[in-house]
């Protein structure tokens, strides 16, 4: 009941305008890497792409390099569900300190200023976490087409595991140091997980996607405080 009732205070807080604006600047900068993505990927056909080709008994055929232009293009659509977990999940990473951060002014206004990391790390570290990502997820690829109906509940779990691990780590270290961090994510491995899945449920959704993990990032700083901070 107290993932609940986090997950609720979460959401009442979505209106604040430290999170629109992490929600602004998380969609400005996914619309423009989706877009730098999809336009390589379409020069890259284009380039390796003859105009014509000409096949035996038929002749010049110039249609080969459109048919699998649209090809690419509806490979891109469909694997834009798995490409949404670690988009959003680095772009939001990158602003996780403002979501929290305004999280502990509105609900924990008497903690001490938490550590800082340099822009650096946290930019190390979003990277990092969407390489993770996208390498479990491409390990993955293999359950999604050899088991069709576990493709979703295997993209769920594996993606809250994920998720729920890195998103609880990151907050904690701002209190807890590394260590105390990676130690109360142990003892408290299966709530995170559960909580992870949560967010990884609807971020396949369009928009969605971005809305949510700034919402995980908001339910792990109250777990966080919750589960280490009495009082």
């Amino acid at each position: 009941m107290t993932l609940i009732a986090d997950f609720g205070r979460a959401l009442a807080q979505l209106r604040d305008p430290r999170f629109l604006h992490v929600l602004l600047k998380a969609l400005l900068i996914t619309v423009a890497g989706l877009a730098v993505v999809f336009w390589a990927v379409m020069l890259g056909v284009g380039w390796l792409l003859p105009e014509s080709v000409t096949l035996p008994w038929i002749g010049p055929v110039g249609f080969l390099d459109d048919l699998v232009s649209w090809a690419a293009v509806g490979l891109m659509l469909g694997l834009s569900v798995v490409r949404r977990v670690p988009t959003a999940a680095a772009v939001v990473g990158f602003f996780l300190e403002d979501v929290a951060d305004a999280v502990e002014a509105r609900h924990y206004p008497d903690l001490p200023p938490a550590e800082a990391f340099a822009i650096s790390v946290q930019v190390k570290d979003a990277l990092r976490f969407c390489a993770l990502v996208v390498a479990v997820n491409a390990a993955a690829l293999v359950v999604y087409f050899l088991m069709p109906p576990l493709a979703p509940f295997a993209f769920w779990l594996v993606n809250g595991f994920l998720l729920g691990r890195e998103y609880f780590q990151l907050v904690a270290m701002r209190r807890l140091g590394p260590e105390g961090a990676a130690r109360l994510r142990r003892a408290n491995a299966g709530r995170i997980w559960l909580a992870g899945t949560a967010m990884a449920v609807p971020l396949s959704v369009p928009v969605l996607n971005l809305i949510v993990p700034i919402l995980g990032v908001a339910v792990f700083t109250h777990q966080v405080h919750r589960l280490s901070l009495p009082g």
